[in-house]
Protein backbone atom coordinates (compact mmCIF):
# COMPACT_ATOMS: atom_id res chain seq x y z
CA UNK A 1 0.00 0.00 0.00
CA UNK A 2 0.80 3.61 -0.22
CA UNK A 3 -1.19 4.85 2.45
CA UNK A 4 -2.46 8.40 3.31
CA UNK A 5 -3.50 10.16 6.63
CA UNK A 6 -7.96 9.38 4.97
CA UNK A 7 -8.76 6.55 7.25
CA UNK A 8 -11.72 6.22 5.29
CA UNK A 9 -9.71 5.99 1.75
CA UNK A 10 -7.18 3.29 3.46
CA UNK A 11 -10.40 0.98 4.29
CA UNK A 12 -11.81 0.81 1.10
CA UNK A 13 -8.89 -0.58 -0.47
CA UNK A 14 -8.18 -2.73 1.95
CA UNK A 15 -12.22 -4.08 2.01
CA UNK A 16 -11.50 -4.23 -2.14
CA UNK A 17 -8.37 -5.99 -1.56
CA UNK A 18 -9.29 -8.42 0.75
CA UNK A 19 -12.56 -9.33 -1.67
CA UNK A 20 -10.33 -9.66 -4.02
CA UNK A 21 -7.71 -11.98 -2.97
CA UNK A 22 -10.99 -14.16 -1.14
CA UNK A 23 -11.77 -14.75 -4.44
CA UNK A 24 -8.62 -16.61 -5.52
CA UNK A 25 -8.88 -19.08 -1.83
CA UNK A 26 -6.90 -16.68 0.17
CA UNK A 27 -6.64 -17.68 4.03
CA UNK A 28 -4.75 -15.64 5.91
CA UNK A 29 -4.47 -11.36 4.92
CA UNK A 30 -1.76 -9.40 5.71
CA UNK A 31 -1.35 -5.24 5.44
CA UNK A 32 1.25 -3.22 6.41
CA UNK A 33 2.19 -1.07 9.09
CA UNK A 34 0.31 2.03 9.37
CA UNK A 35 -1.96 0.51 6.37
CA UNK A 36 -5.30 2.69 8.11
CA UNK A 37 -3.88 6.22 8.70
CA UNK A 38 -0.43 7.04 7.70
CA UNK A 39 0.71 10.56 8.33
CA UNK A 40 1.49 12.83 11.72
CA UNK A 41 1.23 12.67 15.19
CA UNK A 42 -1.89 14.91 14.77
CA UNK A 43 -3.77 11.98 12.28
CA UNK A 44 -2.72 9.03 14.19
CA UNK A 45 -4.22 10.45 17.92
CA UNK A 46 -7.25 11.71 15.82
CA UNK A 47 -8.45 8.45 14.83
CA UNK A 48 -7.33 6.41 17.69
CA UNK A 49 -9.97 4.30 19.11
CA UNK A 50 -10.24 2.14 22.57
CA UNK A 51 -9.14 -1.88 21.48
CA UNK A 52 -11.89 -3.33 20.10
CA UNK A 53 -14.09 -1.02 20.24
CA UNK A 54 -15.30 2.14 17.87
CA UNK A 55 -16.42 2.05 14.20
CA UNK A 56 -13.07 1.15 12.85
CA UNK A 57 -12.51 -1.83 14.54
CA UNK A 58 -16.27 -2.66 13.43
CA UNK A 59 -15.24 -2.37 9.25
CA UNK A 60 -12.21 -4.12 10.19
CA UNK A 61 -14.25 -7.00 11.01
CA UNK A 62 -16.84 -6.53 8.85
CA UNK A 63 -13.98 -7.07 6.21
CA UNK A 64 -12.42 -10.18 7.63
CA UNK A 65 -16.06 -11.51 7.91
CA UNK A 66 -17.32 -10.88 4.19
CA UNK A 67 -14.08 -12.77 3.04
CA UNK A 68 -13.85 -15.23 5.11
CA UNK A 69 -10.07 -14.74 6.17
CA UNK A 70 -7.62 -14.09 8.87
CA UNK A 71 -7.00 -10.71 8.52
CA UNK A 72 -4.31 -9.13 10.42
CA UNK A 73 -4.15 -5.35 10.06
CA UNK A 74 -0.03 -4.37 10.19
CA UNK A 75 -0.52 -1.92 12.39
CA UNK A 76 -3.56 1.04 13.76
CA UNK A 77 -3.70 3.47 16.15
CA UNK A 78 -5.25 2.36 19.86
CA UNK A 79 -6.16 4.67 22.54
CA UNK A 80 -5.07 3.71 26.01
CA UNK A 81 -5.56 4.73 29.32
CA UNK A 82 -1.87 6.51 28.76
CA UNK A 83 -1.07 7.36 25.23
CA UNK A 84 -1.64 5.98 22.02
CA UNK A 85 0.30 1.91 20.77
CA UNK A 86 0.80 1.53 17.44
CA UNK A 87 -0.81 -2.04 17.33
CA UNK A 88 -1.38 -4.89 15.51
CA UNK A 89 -4.89 -6.27 15.17
CA UNK A 90 -5.61 -10.36 14.09
CA UNK A 91 -9.17 -10.98 13.07
CA UNK A 92 -10.70 -14.35 12.40
CA UNK A 93 -13.27 -15.51 9.42
CA UNK A 94 -15.68 -14.54 11.94
CA UNK A 95 -14.83 -11.29 12.27
CA UNK A 96 -13.84 -12.05 15.56
CA UNK A 97 -10.34 -9.71 17.33
CA UNK A 98 -8.51 -12.79 18.44
CA UNK A 99 -5.11 -10.99 19.21
CA UNK A 100 -3.24 -7.58 19.16
CA UNK A 101 0.26 -6.62 19.59
CA UNK A 102 1.41 -2.98 20.70
CA UNK A 103 4.85 -2.56 18.78
CA UNK A 104 7.72 -3.10 21.64
CA UNK A 105 10.39 -0.97 19.40
CA UNK A 106 10.03 2.38 19.15
CA UNK A 107 11.63 3.73 15.67
CA UNK A 108 13.69 6.82 16.95
CA UNK A 109 16.02 7.14 14.10
CA UNK A 110 17.94 9.97 12.04
CA UNK A 111 18.49 8.67 8.59
CA UNK A 112 19.67 10.52 5.89
CA UNK A 113 16.68 11.27 3.54
CA UNK A 114 14.12 14.16 3.29
CA UNK A 115 12.12 13.81 6.13
CA UNK A 116 15.39 12.67 8.18
CA UNK A 117 14.41 12.93 11.82
CA UNK A 118 11.99 9.85 12.91
CA UNK A 119 11.27 9.86 16.79
CA UNK A 120 7.76 7.01 17.25
CA UNK A 121 8.44 7.43 20.90
CA UNK A 122 7.05 10.95 20.37
CA UNK A 123 3.85 9.78 18.53
CA UNK A 124 3.17 6.10 20.40
CA UNK A 125 3.40 4.46 23.97
CA UNK A 126 5.60 1.24 23.51
CA UNK A 127 3.98 -2.33 24.01
CA UNK A 128 5.18 -4.51 26.63
CA UNK A 129 3.79 -8.11 25.52
CA UNK A 130 5.44 -10.60 23.48
CA UNK A 131 2.21 -11.98 21.44
CA UNK A 132 1.76 -15.50 19.21
CA UNK A 133 -1.35 -16.46 17.65
CA UNK A 134 -2.15 -19.82 17.46
CA UNK A 135 -4.79 -20.55 14.68
CA UNK A 136 -5.84 -23.51 12.66
CA UNK A 137 -3.83 -22.56 9.79
CA UNK A 138 -0.32 -21.21 11.11
CA UNK A 139 0.80 -20.74 14.75
CA UNK A 140 1.80 -16.83 13.98
CA UNK A 141 4.64 -14.95 15.72
CA UNK A 142 3.50 -11.04 15.40
CA UNK A 143 6.01 -8.05 15.20
CA UNK A 144 5.98 -4.69 13.11
CA UNK A 145 8.75 -3.02 11.18
CA UNK A 146 11.73 -1.69 13.89
CA UNK A 147 11.54 -4.83 15.54
CA UNK A 148 12.80 -7.19 12.64
CA UNK A 149 16.23 -5.67 14.13
CA UNK A 150 15.73 -7.49 17.10
CA UNK A 151 16.79 -10.77 16.79
CA UNK A 152 15.98 -11.93 20.54
CA UNK A 153 12.32 -11.03 20.22
CA UNK A 154 11.93 -13.61 17.20
CA UNK A 155 14.03 -15.95 19.06
CA UNK A 156 11.34 -15.94 21.67
CA UNK A 157 8.08 -15.84 19.26
CA UNK A 158 9.61 -19.61 18.04
CA UNK A 159 10.18 -20.85 21.70
CA UNK A 160 6.52 -20.06 22.00
CA UNK A 161 5.51 -22.10 19.14
CA UNK A 162 5.56 -19.52 15.85
CA UNK A 163 5.93 -20.83 12.67
CA UNK A 164 5.24 -17.91 10.73
CA UNK A 165 6.53 -14.62 11.95
CA UNK A 166 5.05 -11.61 10.43
CA UNK A 167 6.09 -8.38 9.73
CA UNK A 168 3.82 -5.55 8.33
CA UNK A 169 6.25 -2.56 8.25
CA UNK A 170 6.64 0.92 7.12
CA UNK A 171 10.58 0.31 6.22
CA UNK A 172 11.97 3.86 4.35
CA UNK A 173 13.47 3.95 1.50
CA UNK A 174 16.96 4.57 2.34
CA UNK A 175 16.70 1.77 5.41
CA UNK A 176 14.95 -0.99 3.32
CA UNK A 177 17.97 -0.37 0.10
CA UNK A 178 19.88 -1.54 2.62
CA UNK A 179 18.73 -3.76 4.77
CA UNK A 180 15.52 -4.60 4.23
CA UNK A 181 15.82 -8.39 2.77
CA UNK A 182 19.16 -9.01 4.72
CA UNK A 183 16.91 -8.73 7.58
CA UNK A 184 14.02 -10.54 6.95
CA UNK A 185 16.39 -13.57 5.62
CA UNK A 186 18.42 -13.37 8.74
CA UNK A 187 15.29 -13.80 11.08
CA UNK A 188 14.10 -16.54 8.38
CA UNK A 189 17.23 -18.38 9.02
CA UNK A 190 18.04 -18.26 12.59
CA UNK A 191 14.42 -19.10 13.28
CA UNK A 192 13.79 -21.74 10.75
CA UNK A 193 10.42 -19.73 10.11
CA UNK A 194 8.33 -18.71 7.16
CA UNK A 195 8.72 -14.72 7.52
CA UNK A 196 5.55 -12.39 6.12
CA UNK A 197 6.79 -9.16 5.83
CA UNK A 198 3.96 -6.36 4.07
CA UNK A 199 5.94 -3.41 3.49
CA UNK A 200 4.49 0.40 2.76
CA UNK A 201 5.84 1.86 -0.47
CA UNK A 202 5.85 5.01 -2.60
CA UNK A 203 5.87 8.56 -1.88
CA UNK A 204 3.24 9.38 0.62
CA UNK A 205 1.07 12.57 1.27
CA UNK A 206 3.08 13.50 3.96
CA UNK A 207 6.25 13.54 2.48
CA UNK A 208 7.70 10.24 3.55
CA UNK A 209 9.21 7.48 0.93
CA UNK A 210 8.88 3.89 1.77
CA UNK A 211 10.72 1.08 0.15
CA UNK A 212 8.03 -1.67 -0.49
CA UNK A 213 9.44 -4.83 -1.89
CA UNK A 214 6.94 -6.44 0.04
CA UNK A 215 8.11 -10.76 0.43
CA UNK A 216 7.93 -14.22 1.89
CA UNK A 217 10.88 -16.21 2.66
CA UNK A 218 11.14 -19.39 3.14
CA UNK A 219 12.49 -21.33 6.61
CA UNK A 220 15.70 -22.02 4.70
CA UNK A 221 15.73 -18.04 3.81
CA UNK A 222 14.71 -17.87 0.42
CA UNK A 223 12.65 -15.42 -1.03
CA UNK A 224 10.15 -17.57 -2.59
CA UNK A 225 7.87 -14.66 -3.44
CA UNK A 226 8.28 -10.49 -3.71
CA UNK A 227 6.72 -7.16 -5.26
CA UNK A 228 8.65 -4.39 -6.59
CA UNK A 229 8.16 -0.84 -5.56
CA UNK A 230 4.34 -0.64 -6.54
CA UNK A 231 1.26 -1.44 -4.58
CA UNK A 232 -0.13 -4.85 -5.17
CA UNK A 233 -1.08 -7.92 -3.61
CA UNK A 234 1.68 -10.88 -3.57
CA UNK A 235 -0.30 -14.54 -2.81
CA UNK A 236 1.93 -17.17 -2.01
CA UNK A 237 1.66 -20.71 -0.64
CA UNK A 238 3.56 -21.57 2.87
CA UNK A 239 4.33 -25.40 3.02
CA UNK A 240 4.47 -25.23 6.29
CA UNK A 241 5.89 -29.08 6.72
CA UNK A 242 8.94 -27.56 5.27
CA UNK A 243 9.20 -26.01 9.01
CA UNK A 244 9.29 -29.39 10.60
CA UNK A 245 12.17 -30.55 8.37
CA UNK A 246 14.44 -27.77 7.73
CA UNK A 247 14.26 -27.93 11.65
CA UNK A 248 15.23 -31.55 12.21
CA UNK A 249 17.59 -31.48 9.95
CA UNK A 250 19.36 -28.40 11.23
CA UNK A 251 17.99 -28.53 14.75
CA UNK A 252 19.82 -25.27 16.13
CA UNK A 253 17.08 -24.74 18.31
CA UNK A 254 18.04 -27.75 20.17
CA UNK A 255 21.72 -26.43 20.05
CA UNK A 256 21.02 -23.24 21.52
CA UNK A 257 23.80 -23.26 24.84
CA UNK A 258 22.49 -19.93 26.66
CA UNK A 259 18.91 -17.99 26.92
CA UNK A 260 18.85 -14.37 26.78
CA UNK A 261 16.65 -12.86 29.42
CA UNK A 262 13.91 -10.68 27.62
CA UNK A 263 12.91 -7.68 29.74
CA UNK A 264 9.31 -5.97 27.81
Amino acid sequence: MTSGPDLQSNLAYIKHQVRLLAKQGTELVVTPENSLVFGCRENYHQVAEPLGEGQTHTQLASIAKAGGVYLVVGSIPIRRAEGVTTTSLVYDPKGQLIAHYDKLHMFDVDVEDAHQRYRESEIFTPGNQIVTVDTPIAHLGLTICYDVRFPHLYSELVQRGSNVLLVPAAFTAVTGAAHWEPLLRARAIETQSWVVAANQTGIHPCGRETWGHSMVVSPWGEVVAGLNNLPGNLVTTLDLDSVDVVRAAMPTLKHIRFQTQLNV
